[in-house]
């Protein structure tokens, strides 16, 4: 299993610290730093910066919002990044949600399985670099009314295949990323839940010919050591109210659909509840601790250890390390906790990728 690091979103406030952190992560022999991007800003601009002051990590996009680009201008970024980080990017996908893309990109929010096969299609054309030619039902290429002709990308990425992965969450859409992704981008993964979450993966491997092996499955996984498992957990709360309670409209929230199949119904109402009423310490308390503890790395280090066993068991690849602790010290200091853990537990070495 191998560490990567998620930063979130950029203009948060501590972007100076993320910079360092992602430095870290460089130094320390973390395999990717992900960005992430909502209606603030884009993860491309933060990828590109990061990756022009690292040497080894790989730079991930978690997510590019797809109706937020065309497929074609995503291919050309991704290639773009490619080539300018020595071939070090990894290109995520994901919807967004009804909300951001109706109300912030002006894209309808239809269909969202198909439009996302038919976008990792053209994206992949464009990247191998043939001439890109696509009817379907949300993406002709080129227009066949006008003067457009079938173009070929004129950058060459440094790799043959640059990955993609897939945020995703309910069953279908998890089916799709096993069946057209390289990897999946889960969030809240609780490793007790994971056998439900991978029978569609698998599906979807096996529609396409292929088993799990060389897909990568990462996890964004809250991690807060500390003495007190219940201080711990406090830090997250907040996290873990924004996105159940308050991503996306009452009735279209997949983070909250996914709390109540993983038995959480009440909490998840409650919580909803109180972010829609703007009661935001009110919807972050109500968070229980077992689905912080279920899914998120918290406590003494000596427990965090106990527990990485399961996400490996699970099915995990690479777990992506979410620091919520405050300070850059914290955060830095949480990079290394992990290195240590993940070399104690036998599940993988950090050491093996560093440079020094």
């Amino acid at each position: 299993m191998k560490l990567s690091v998620n930063l979130g979103y950029w203009g948060a406030g501590n972007d100076a610290d993320n910079l360092e952190v992602a430095r870290e992560a460089d130094r320390l022999g973390y395999s990717c730093v992900w960005a992430a991007e909502a209606y603030g800003s884009d993860a491309a601009t933060v990828l590109t910066w990061i990756a022009a002051q690292t040497t080894q990590i790989d730079v991930g996009s978690a997510i590019f919002q797809i109706p937020g680009r065309t497929p074609a201008n995503t291919a050309m970024t991704a290639a773009t990044l490619d080539t300018l980080s020595g071939g070090r990017f990894r290109l995520g996908l994901g919807v967004s949600g009804p909300q951001v893309s109706e109300g912030w990109h002006g894209v309808r929010f239809t269909k969202p399985l198909q439009r996302t096969r038919e976008y990792v299609d053209i994206v992949r054309m464009a990247l191998s670099r043939q001439r890109v030619k696509y009817d379907g039902e949300f993406f002709t290429l080129p227009l066949p009314d006008g003067p457009g002709k079938a173009l070929t990308l004129t950058v060459h990425p440094v790799r043959e295949n640059i990955p993609i992965y897939l945020a995703s969450i309910g069953p279908k859409n998890l089916e799709l990323t096993g069946e057209i992704a390289d990897g999946w981008l889960a969030i809240f993964f609780s490793p007790e839940h994971a056998a439900e979450l991978m029978k569609p993966l698998i599906t979807g491997r096996e529609k396409s010919g292929k088993t799990m092996a060389g897909f990568d499955v990462v996890p964004t996984v809250p991690v807060v050591p500390g003495t007190s498992v219940e201080e711990c957990a406090n830090f997250v709360r907040p996290y873990a109210a924004l996105y159940i309670g308050g991503m996306g409209a009452r009735d279209k929230n997949f983070y909250n659909q996914l709390a109540t199949r993983m038995g959480y119904e009440e909490a998840a109402i409650e919580i909803q509840e109180r972010y829609m009423s703007k009661d935001y310490a009110g919807a972050a308390a109500a968070v229980p601790i077992e689905f912080i503890d279920a899914t998120s790395l918290i406590g003494p280090p000596d427990r965090i250890a106990k527990r990485l066993p399961a996400y490996a068991g699970a099915g995990v690849t690479n777990l992506s390390v979410a620091s919520f602790a405050g300070t850059l010290k914290e955060r830095v200091g949480t990079l290394h906790v992990m290195k240590e853990v993940l070399k104690s537990s036998g599940l993988g070495d950090l050491d093996a990728n560093t440079s020094d």
